[in-house]
């Protein structure tokens, strides 16, 4: 950004900028190195955005999670904010409803479990169910990395029309699967199976 652009902008308002672009929560090292801010600085700046927040009655708040801090709808403005659902297009594409239905029936799980299920990238698709507050972060995985965990919502609750996740309807069996195949999808179907077969016995030759 241009030095004399940037020397309007109260340091608020750039930390306030980023968090906006970002949408995801961001740490105070994240954002001290884009606003070329050191860490004990930053996170005076984010001290003092939340206070000019409040002062201003804005709509928005600062919301600290995952380690990190967002831009997030003040709860007093809920109400309101609902109601753009009335009149905003929130269809969810295929994909997106595929990572849904994992996160849905296998949760809580990871991003790396999700796309290995899938056998693409999720980022797009999970941003978005995160945006539409239908998934979010529930835990960390206890392994090395402690990679974050996300689960449903109560709003995918409300959306869907289920008290709890124990209404979810039953996973068909392989069998009924199976018979719901076409002849392309059973030979790709039966493709994945002779590799996983493959990977097992070389899994236990490894082990003898």
């Amino acid at each position: 950004m241009p030095e004399n652009v940037r020397a309007e902008i109260a340091d608020t308002g750039l930390v306030e900028a980023v968090l906006f672009a970002a949408g995801n929560p961001m740490s105070v090292k994240e954002i001290a190195h884009i606003i070329e801010r050191d860490v004990l600085g930053t996170q005076n700046i984010i001290t003092r955005l939340q206070q000019e927040l409040d002062e201003r009655k804005s709509g928005l708040t600062l919301r600290q999670v995952a380690g990190g801090y967002q831009l997030a709808t003040r709860p007093e403005a809920f109400g309101t904010v609902e109601r753009l659902s009335q009149v905003v297009d929130r269809k969810i594409s295929a994909p997106t409803m595929e990572t849904l239905s994992i996160i849905a029936f296998k949760q809580p799980i990871t991003k790396a479990e999700i796309e290995n299920i899938r056998g693409v990238r999720i980022e797009r698709a999970l941003q978005k169910l995160i945006e539409l507050e239908l998934v979010a972060e529930v835990g960390r995985k206890p392994v090395l990395g402690r990679p974050i965990l996300y689960g449903t919502t109560a709003t995918f609750l409300r959306c869907f029309g289920i008290n709890t996740l124990e209404d979810l309807p039953d996973l068909p069996t392989t069998e009924e699967a199976v018979a719901g195949l076409d002849n392309e999808q059973l030979e790709l179907f039966q493709e994945v199976q002779h590799l996983q077969e493959a990977q097992e016995m070389e899994n236990d030759e490894e082990k003898e």
